[in-house]
């Protein structure tokens, strides 16, 4: 089975473009104009082992809200289509992911329920280009289009190291939480049945 999407969204701010194949390899085609964003992407793909391509023009003029925001919906709508009615998959994943001083945890249902609780440590308002509060309404973004429950923590005393080790788990608990499961025929859910 090969689970893939292409999403094109355009507004008055931005033209995104995606394309995610869940069954992938890890690589990460990521141009937002922001590169700390791109990283950042970039680590999801490599640690959910996504394929992810993603073009976006955005009205960095003026900030880079709207680029990240528009970007991290696409994002979610090409997983919401490519796992279809999300049969078959385990639906539950988690991670726990160190990066030197920092320390990030991730915890998702893949099974169709949009909620975030994002909780990240920042000390700063910037990572390079972007901006810090950006990160966890992606993140927030990205739950809402894609239909997943996204718990997300991280803490340490860089800002980078918070920012990417948070990436790193969200994109391990995705793939567990994704992953198809042999033993499952149907929706993991017991809503309907008797």
């Amino acid at each position: 089975m090969t689970r893939s999407s292409d999403v094109s969204r355009k507004t008055l701010e931005t033209d995104v473009r995606v394309s995610l194949r869940i069954e992938g390899s890890g690589l990460g085609r990521i141009t937002t104009g922001v590169g700390f964003f791109d990283h950042l992407l970039t680590s999801l793909a490599h640690h959910g082992l996504f394929d992810i391509d993603v073009e976006t023009t955005g009205d960095l003029d003026v900030d880079d809200h709207h680029t990240v925001e528009d970007t991290a919906l696409a994002l979610g709508q090409a997983f919401g289509e490519a796992l279809g009615d999300r049969s078959g998959m385990s639906r539950y994943g988690d991670a726990a992911v160190p990066m030197d001083e920092a320390l990030a945890t991730a915890v998702v249902d893949a099974g169709g329920r949009p909620y975030a609780v994002v909780e990240l440590a920042f000390a700063s308002e910037r990572i390079g280009a972007l901006t810090t509060q950006m990160i966890p309404h992606a993140v927030e973004a990205l739950a809402r289009t894609a239909g997943f429950t996204i718990h997300l923590t991280a803490s340490g005393r860089n800002d980078h190291h918070v920012a990417e080790a948070a990436f790193k788990a969200l994109g391990r608990a995705l793939r567990a939480a994704v992953a198809l499961d042999p033993d499952r025929d149907g929706v993991p859910s017991t809503k309907g049945r008797t």
